[in-house]
């Protein structure tokens, strides 16, 4: 796949995402984030980005070898900031709370 829904975590706690922030993987714009809220359990801002490879990544696949290898940022509000990107949830990726 060339197009993914992606997970993004703010690091820095402080600023909120809502929709339509940039994303940036490597410098590059790879997408926008479509709805997000504030991950109390995370620790920071989280959104659901749809993202496209692009510059030297165009059609290349979406993979978690290419997000894991990526540097992330987003763009809120004219300021990009760090930012962690996963293709499994960030908060209980395997599950385990809820069979607990």
């Amino acid at each position: 796949l060339t197009r993914r829904l992606v997970q993004v975590l703010l690091t820095d706690p402080e600023p909120l995402l809502y929709h339509g922030e940039v994303v940036y993987r490597d410098g590059v714009v790879v997408g926008d984030v479509r709805a997000a809220s504030y991950g109390h359990t995370l620790g920071g801002a989280v959104g659901l980005s749809m993202v496209q490879g692009g510059g030297a990544d165009a059609g290349e696949p979406i993979n978690s070898a290419w997000v894991n290898s990526g540097s992330w940022e987003v763009d809120v509000a004219g300021t990009r900031y760090p930012a962690r990107a996963s293709l499994r949830p960030l908060y209980d990726p395997k599950n385990e709370r809820i069979k607990a």
